[in-house]
């Protein structure tokens, strides 16, 4: 099975998978994936937003009724929750929508958003309309880009089995060099 017939199989749950958990990256590379035909642009974007809606609604809810007692675990991080609350409290649209798009925020930004005590259906429309901005945004970023990643993927492609063949012996080079050293720190000093 090449690695084409992977992402056109399992290509949507993949994204759908990593867009609840981070996102960025798989969005792009879904992008890339439409560009090259392996998915379709319009259901790359929509599983992206779905994925996109899942987790952070997720992450709101957690924050909604565990909130409090998962920021005090952040103790170095006290301030910027602290600014982060006083942000939504302020500009909600704003924060809400753009939280997607804070380096940082994206996990923890729901989590901030739940304890805040805002609305859960005004959290949900603006998490509606920030999921379709992400996904528009980056999965295009990923189309246009696949216009430049797309040569250096086939070359990849046709490299993969050498590839994987220098990958299994660097780390099998690094594991035998580790056992040494551990076998070695292992046994008294002979003086």
């Amino acid at each position: 099975m090449d690695i084409n017939q992977l992402i056109t199989q399992y290509g949507y749950v993949a994204l759908f998978l990593g867009c609840i958990a981070e996102g960025e990256t798989f969005t792009l590379l879904g992008g890339v994936a439409a560009h090259e035909g392996l998915l379709h642009y319009g259901l790359v974007v929509l599983v992206a937003m779905a994925g996109g809606i899942l987790g952070d609604t997720a992450l709101f809810f957690l924050g909604r009724y565990y909130g409090a007692n998962i920021l005090k675990k952040f103790t170095k991080h006290q301030k910027q929750i602290k600014k982060a609350n006083s942000l939504i409290r302020k500009r909600p649209v704003l924060f809400v929508i753009g939280v997607r798009f804070m380096y940082g925020l994206r996990i923890v930004g729901p989590i901030i958003i739940g304890s805040s005590r805002l609305k859960p259906q005004k959290f949900m429309l603006l998490n509606v309309i920030g999921a379709v901005l992400w996904a528009l945004i980056f999965v295009s970023l990923g189309y246009i880009g696949g216009q430049v990643i797309a040569p250096w993927l086939h070359t990849l492609d046709r490299h993969l089995k050498q590839i994987f063949w220098v990958v299994l012996i660097v780390a099998l080079v690094w594991g035998v060099r580790i056992w040494f050293k551990r076998r070695a720190a292992r046994q008294p000093d002979e003086e």
